[in-house]
């Protein structure tokens, strides 16, 4: 009898044992089986820089000087004869949609060649700032050309006048509208490379005659833009890189 009992016992025991490591396998603190890995997301790009014309800054009025006595009066001598007045030279007109100075297409294309250009309201240094810009790269349409002044637009229709110094013929964009998809490929069903917000600029690497699209680049990012996606270049036009 005690001898049944035992063997009883022994069985229940080893059952007991087999059964664990299938019992601890279900429970809740086993470790989670490895994750599918997320789908690559396109980058957006974004605006880094003031892209809009500003005011100048107003300048702080001069105090003006304590006032003196007042010296006698001193009999004004005879004024000399004036001399005749000459006419101020003023900018030519354009000629056959050439530059007067540098005999180049009008209009044409350029950019900003650093982070602060003053518009004026003539073609001179005697002329007031209208306006400041903050972003180099920021592309404007040549007008009217004078001596080393060009008469530019940018793309919010603004003009003004600045010098030729403060251009550069490196070709660039400025992203108008909406959002837009710079693609792999010149082709709506293309991958895309990037989501280009409003306001983004970058270079313009390519344009080929009469197509819809250019190659461009937006820092490391490079392919395709559909010109009614931004400013910065005339229709068909034919820009090399």
């Amino acid at each position: 009898m005690s001898v049944s009992l035992s063997v009883r016992c022994f069985r229940l025991l080893l059952c007991g044992m087999l059964a664990a490591p299938g019992a601890l396998a279900q429970t809740p603190n086993s470790q989670p089986s490895a994750q599918q890995p997320k789908a690559k997301q396109t980058p957006v790009v974004r605006p880094h820089g003031p892209t809009h014309a500003q005011k100048p800054p107003a300048k702080t009025p001069a105090k003006s000087p304590a006032k003196t006595p007042a010296a006698p009066p001193v009999p004004a001598p005879v004024p000399a004869p004036a001399p005749a007045p000459t006419e101020e030279k003023k900018p030519a007109e354009t000629e056959g949609n050439k530059g007067s100075a540098t005999g180049l297409p009008l209009p044409r294309y350029a950019a900003l060649r650093s982070d602060e250009v003053n518009l004026r309201a003539g073609p001179g240094t005697r002329y007031p700032i209208d306006w400041v810009y903050k972003r180099r790269d920021l592309p404007v349409e040549i007008l009217r050309e004078f001596e080393v002044w060009r008469l530019v637009q940018d793309p919010d229709g603004i003009k003004g006048w600045v010098h030729q110094a403060t251009l550069t013929g490196r070709r660039s964009f400025i992203v108008t509208g909406g959002d837009a998809t710079l693609r792999r490929e010149p082709k709506d069903t293309a991958s895309a490379v990037a989501i280009l917000k409003p306001g983004v600029i970058g270079r313009m690497r390519s344009c080929q005659a009469k197509s819809d699209w250019c190659q461009v680049q937006v820092g490391d990012h490079r392919g395709y833009l559909k010109r009614g996606q931004f400013w910065g270049t005339l229709p068909d036009e034919v820009v090399a890189g």
